[in-house]
């Protein structure tokens, strides 16, 4: 146990109990000073740590979902044009197109190649690849 008596109020203590009072108190005060001066720091780098790693997060999703964007326009694009060609290939008119352009021609109509015509003639149709 602690030998020392508690402390006099201050109306009785003498100017000397009130200096030893005053010493110890403010010989304390450093180590508690130097601790909340740490938790302040180690609470700043971690908010630092924090700001940062959302602005990472940030950019990096940003990216992302602009390349995901990308992608599912692409996607949209191919889907307009299978659905184009599927149209078109249940329209009688474009299919009759589509065989003039390789080459093919009606019952009773005559085929006239000149002689100088090349033995693989050019793309003559707008051909589209479908995806």
């Amino acid at each position: 146990m602690d030998a020392s008596p508690s402390p006099a109020p201050p109306s009785q203590r003498t100017w000397r109990e009130t200096w030893r009072l005053r010493w110890r108190q403010l010989r304390r005060l450093p180590l508690t000073m130097m601790i909340t001066c740490l938790l302040l720091l180690l609470g700043s780098v971690q908010v630092a740590f924090q700001i940062g790693n959302n602005a990472y997060r940030t950019l990096t999703w940003t990216g992302e979902t602009q390349e995901v964007r990308g992608r599912v326009a692409a996607l949209q694009a191919d889907l307009r044009m299978l659905k184009d060609a599927e149209a078109a290939a249940q329209d009688p008119a474009y299919l009759q197109v589509l065989a003039r352009c390789q080459g093919f021609v009606r019952a009773g109509e005559t085929l006239v190649v000149a002689s100088t015509a090349p033995s693989a003639p050019p793309e003559t149709c707008d051909t589209r690849r479908l995806p």
